[in-house]
């Protein structure tokens, strides 16, 4: 334990000189800024999108949120893989591979995000595009009200511009309606896209009431949605829990072992693997809950 604290006072005095480096900016802020430089030269297009829109939605995290995040995790894990192995190279490792994590984790938010705030705007689409047929009474005239209402954001926004010039250019809809349906892949999309789709190629008798019941399966839709990702948010604090827990079980195995004979049995090869082993399954296990959690939000 003594060895740890002096790593962890050899931390600070590495972090004072580096501060004292970069006088006026904040070391924090410099790091962020540096790992922010790396992630636009290499992170996909499509993730650079989805975390621009998160940034202008406001959402994103803050340096100090970050760092905390950092902090959090790698001391963490320092300490988990200390009082695994009793060992400080082990501890440290095992904190740089946790830091290591951050960009993931943050890559998993922003696409939840994202994904939610799609699926509000698609919501926002289907009900608007409904509502302005009962006055037009034409599909293309519905898009162009809603279009200039300004109820609509990018990315949707944008492409309800290209269904209008698609469907003008072409004469037909049908085009235009395979655009977005393949863009935005939601059952009430595609459904309200086919009533449409009869409406203007077929005529329709009972578009009136067609169009009211979809009216009435979106709302339906959006409050389950909504419940859902309340019971995800409470299954998830209540998941890692659960994990913490079992990081934890190897105080119970030294509790009973008694500390002297647990470190005399890491001497073991077998030993290190196994607890290694116990680690890397119950990372995987809140990993794999974090991107189930993270995923999908929004979606029938």
């Amino acid at each position: 334990m003594e060895t740890l604290m002096f790593v962890f006072i050899a931390f600070i005095i590495v972090y004072i000189v580096l501060y004292r480096r970069h006088t006026g900016e904040k070391f924090s802020a410099y790091v962020v800024d540096q790992i922010g430089t790396l992630y636009e030269k290499y992170a996909p297009y499509s993730f650079k999108e989805v975390r621009g829109k998160v940034k202008e939605l406001g959402q994103e995290y803050t340096t100090k949120q970050y760092a905390l995040q950092v902090a959090v995790l790698g001391f963490g894990f320092a300490i988990l893989g200390y009082l695994y192995f009793y060992n400080v190279i082990v501890a440290l490792v095992y904190g740089l591979i946790a830091i290591g994590f951050v960009p993931y984790l943050a890559y998993l938010r922003c696409k939840r995000i994202y994904s939610e705030f799609i699926f509000e705007q698609i919501q926002v689409y289907t009900t608007n595009v409904i509502m302005e047929f009962a006055t037009t009474q034409a599909f293309v005239k519905s898009l162009e009200g809603v279009y200039a209402s300004g109820v609509l954001e990018d990315p949707v926004k944008s492409d309800v511009k290209v269904m209008i010039d698609m469907s003008y250019a072409n004469g037909t809809i049908d085009a235009s309606i395979d655009y977005m349906n393949s863009k935005y892949d939601y059952f009430i999309v595609r459904n309200m896209h086919q009533i449409f789709l009869q409406i203007t190629n077929e005529g329709s008798r009972d578009a009136g009431e067609s169009l009211e019941n979809m009216s009435q399966d979106i709302d339906m839709l959006v409050e389950s949605v909504y419940r859902d990702r309340i019971d995800r948010a409470a299954f998830y604090k209540k998941f890692l829990q659960f994990g913490i827990v079992l990081y934890l079980m190897v105080m119970l195995v030294q509790f009973i072992l008694g500390v002297p004979t647990y470190i005399e049995n890491l001497k073991e090869i077998y030993m290190q693997f196994l607890l290694h082993g116990v680690v890397a399954i119950n990372t995987f296990f809140i990993i794999s809950g974090t991107k189930f959690y993270n995923e999908n939000v929004g979606a029938e």
